[in-house]
This record gives C-alpha cells, structure tokens and sequence, in this order.
C-alpha cells in the first residue's frame, strides 16, 4: 500500500508520547485550577448577591414621596430592578449608569432564574456579563439584583493567557529535556548496537557491556551475551568438526593409497614379460595379497566406524564384563605370547576414596547392559593396542570390577587423562575394565591425540608401530554408544593405563 509513511524510531516515539502525555496533564491540571477558580469567584458574587438587602422598595415607589434615593445609598457595583405584580418590568432602577445593564426581559415570567437561585445573563451592550439574583419583594413585587462580571472575567482571561503561556514552554521545555532524558535512557541500547555492529564486522569476541540483571536492558544484554556464546562455541565446533573432516579425508585418501600403490605396482611387474622365476612371482603375488588384505580392512573400518556415527545398533543383553575380559586374555595369551598377561580385581582405592565410599563392597560378578560382541572388541582392541606398542616381555594387567566414579576408581576428568566422552558425576555407579601394560608410556602430546581418527604415534605414519589408527576411534565411538567412555591415563615413569568405564543397571 502506497503513501504510508515509515514507523518512527524508538527514540522519537518515546520522546513524542512522553511530550503528549505530559503536555495533556498539563493542561488537565490547568483546565482544573481555571474551573475551580471561576468556580470560586463566582461564589464570591453570589454570596454578595444573597447579602445584599436593599432599601424597602414601598419607599422608593411610593408616588406620595417621589423623592428618588442617592445613587450612592447603594454600592456602586450593584443594581436593583423591579417588576411589578402582573410581571412587567418597572422603569425604576436602583444603581448608577456608569456601566451598560444586564440584558433583563419586560416580563418577569421569560426570567429563567427562580427565587435565591442566581445565574449570569449578558450586558445590555458589549461583552460584559452580569450575576443576577431574583428575589420577592413587598405588596407582590418581584426583586432582581444583579452584579457585574467584569472581575471575574478579567481574572479568569488572565488566567487563561497566563495557562496558554505556560502550556507552551512547558511542551518546549519538555520537548528539549526529553530529548536528554531519553538520550540517557537509551544509551545501553546505543551500546548494544554499536557492540552489534563491531560483531557483525568479524569481532565476534566483543560481548555487550550492560548485563545489570536489574534492568530490562540488562538482562536483555545477558540473553544477548548467552546467545552469541552459544553461537560462537557452535561455530567453533563447526570449523573444528570440518578441519577433523578434511583430515579424516586426507588420511583415509593416504592410508588407502599405500596399498593401492603397491597393488598397481606389482600389477605392472606382472605384465611384464614373464622372465622372472618362481620365487619372485611367488613374492610379487603374496605383496598384492597382503596390501589387498590391508586395503580390505581398512575399508571395514572406515563402513564400521561410519555406521557407529550414523545408525549404531547395538544389542541389549545383560553381560558378564569378568568373563568378557577372561576370554579376551586367553585368546590374547594364545595369539600373541611374547606378553605376559595377568586378569585381576580392580585396583584397591587410597584410604581417603575408601572413606568417601565407606560400605562399598567389590563385585566378583560385574554385570551391565550391552553389546556382548561390540565390548569384547573394545578390550580386544585395548589388548592388541598394548601388544604392539611395548616391546616383547612386557607385561599387561587386566583388571575388572565395579565402584563408584572417582579420581582412582575413574570415569571422572582428572589432571593428565585423555577422553573423548564426557565425564560421569562424581559418585556414580559404574563398571570397569582396565588395561594396563609395564611399557614406556606415552607423551602427553601424543595421549591427548590417542583417540582422533587415523592418529597413530609413529611420525613416519607405516605399520611398523602400528595398524591404521582407527582403533580406538572405534572403541570410543562403541563405548559412548554404550552410555560409558574410554578414558586414558598416560602415567609418569611408568606404562599406559586404557579404562573402559560403563554405567551399571539400576539396583533392582
């Protein structure tokens, strides 16, 4: 629609509303002390009319005396006029003629006033107006006194002149000091946007200043501040989740490309013409089979970890986390025998946690509610994971039990240990199963990383040290799919400490 004009400002349309409303009390007020005070006046005159007692009108009608009275036995303001018993008016008259007279009918019956009742007529000539009271008088004559207005209405223009006067500077004065007030007022809002304008520049570390929980701009300011923070923390984690993603690109495209390269070369040996003998075929072909194998897993591992991201389906069975362990020990025993492994309780707590968990008892049956198969790779992988970065003989310590979540017992953040999950609140109870190997440890710049996707601590990034680095990537994404985490515990002069912390069922 054409022709509409555009919303104020806020600035303007609360200076404009707090003039108008000032302005309209004024002059309420102002109306109010002119009515009161005609008001007032005007009881002045009739309280004067209702005294006043004029001189028996028999003597001054009276023809066998036609003498007439001294203007001045009657004050000069008022007047006195008659009518007689039929309602005609008299030619006679009490008063001077300094004045022009009110405006009175012939007949006494078009005289709207009654008896003690008085009321204001206009003058015969000009502006004035009179107060004229009607009274009965003797031998059925009929009294009518009146006084002039001119006080009153002199007072009453005054007034009026005096209110206009004052009307206008008072909407001037509150137009200017408005302005100011407002101004002041609306100054933190002035803030915030200035704040707003830097941020939309690229500042996005300013916060707005007026956060007084006091005001509605300060709390305004708070929200304000609440949401830029969120915003800010998400738009770091977005850039935070792309670079993860363009490095789980780049080392996916490099891990593959390993085995691909030693596929395709060994490809084009074998087109070559064939003037090798058995034995270098026979190596030629065992290299595409090991790098195919190699390829083969590594793409297993990218489809199972991107299904743990996606759509994690896991089972729901009460599992034995005690017999768990006790199969992947033996099964590691068997397969890799160059490492002692040892299957233990939960290491005992330091007398202070004993205190704090007074009449908590160890569980030789640890159970919780989960994936049997997923969990056993969890500590398969732990125990691969220890068997390939120690050297041979190194012993590994496998430990089961169940506590209370604490700085000993784990599951809670504490200086030095590394987690991808958050932490579980202190005193909650949980299942645990510890790896634990006699080794050389690790450096905290590389357990801080342990847990990232295709990280692996050998700088050269081959397989002398190790498989792709997707293994523990997935045990984490297994063990948060399970409501629990995997934390760990680098230690100091001493070898790594891998903690599968789960949450246990409610006590039935």
């Amino acid at each position: 629609m054409t022709g509409l004009r555009a919303p104020r400002s806020l600035r303007r349309r609360l200076i404009l509303g707090v003039t108008v409303l000032a302005t309209l009390a004024v002059l309420a007020s102002e109306l109010i002390g002119f009515f009161v005070l005609r008001s007032w006046l005007l009881n002045g005159v009739d309280q004067r009319l209702a005294d006043f007692r004029p001189m028996p009108a028999s003597a001054f009608l009276d023809t066998r005396r036609p003498q007439r009275p001294e203007p001045e036995a009657l004050p000069s303001d008022f007047r006195v006029y008659f009518y007689d018993a039929h309602g005609n008016r008299l030619p006679q008259k009490l008063g001077t003629d300094d004045l022009p007279g009110p405006r009175l009918p012939d007949s006494i019956d078009r005289l709207l006033p009654t008896e003690g009742s008085p009321t204001s007529v206009a003058a015969d000539t000009g502006d004035g107006n009179w107060r004229v009271l009607r009274r009965d008088g003797p031998r059925d004559l009929a009294v009518v006194i009146a006084l002039p207005l001119d006080t009153v209405d002199g007072a009453t223009s005054k007034i009026l002149w005096l209110n206009g006067l004052l009307l206008a500077i008072t909407v001037a004065a509150l137009w200017v000091l408005g302005r100011e007030v407002v101004r002041l007022s609306l100054l933190p809002l002035t803030r915030m946007e200035r704040t707003a304008k830097a941020i939309t520049a690229g500042e996005l570390d300013l916060r707005l200043p007026d956060t007084d929980p006091r005001t509605e701009i300060g709390r305004l300011g708070t929200v304000l501040n609440t949401m830029l923070d969120r915003l800010h923390q998400a738009l770091h984690e977005r850039e935070t989740s792309e670079g993860r993603l363009r490095r789980f690109v780049a080392d996916a495209g490099h891990e593959l490309r390993t085995p691909l390269t030693a596929i395709q070369g060994f490809a084009q040996l074998a087109l070559r013409s064939d003037c090798r003998t058995t034995k270098e075929r026979q190596e030629a072909d065992r290299h595409i089979a090991q790098n195919a194998e190699r390829m083969s897993l590594l793409v297993d591992d990218l489809q199972l970890l991107a299904r743990l991201d996606r759509h994690p389906d896991y089972q729901q069975e009460h599992v034995d986390l005690l017999s768990l362990a006790a199969d992947a020990v033996s099964s590691a025993a068997l397969q890799r025998p160059g490492h002692p492994v040892s299957l233990s309780p939960l290491r005992e707590r330091t007398d202070t946690e004993a205190g704090e968990e007074e009449g908590e008892r160890e569980l030789d049956v640890v159970e919780v509610v989960g994936d049997p198969h997923r969990l056993r790779q969890i500590v398969e992988n732990l125990l691969s994971n220890a068997h390939t970065h120690t050297p041979p003989g190194t012993r590994i310590h496998v430990r089961v039990g169940a506590g209370r979540a604490g700085a000993r017992t784990g599951g809670i953040d504490t200086p030095g240990r590394v987690s991808m999950a958050p932490p579980f609140p202190a005193g909650t109870r949980i299942a645990v199963i510890e790896v634990e190997d006699d080794g050389l440890g690790l450096a905290a710049a590389d357990a801080a990383r342990a847990f990232e996707r295709f990280y692996r601590a050998d700088p050269a990034r081959t397989r002398a040290r190790g498989g792709s680095g997707l293994g523990l990537a997935i045990a984490t994404a297994i063990a948060q799919g399970h409501s629990g985490r995997l934390e760990l515990d680098p230690g100091q002069d001493r070898g790594v400490a891998f903690r599968l912390v789960l949450p246990l069922p409610p006590a039935s």
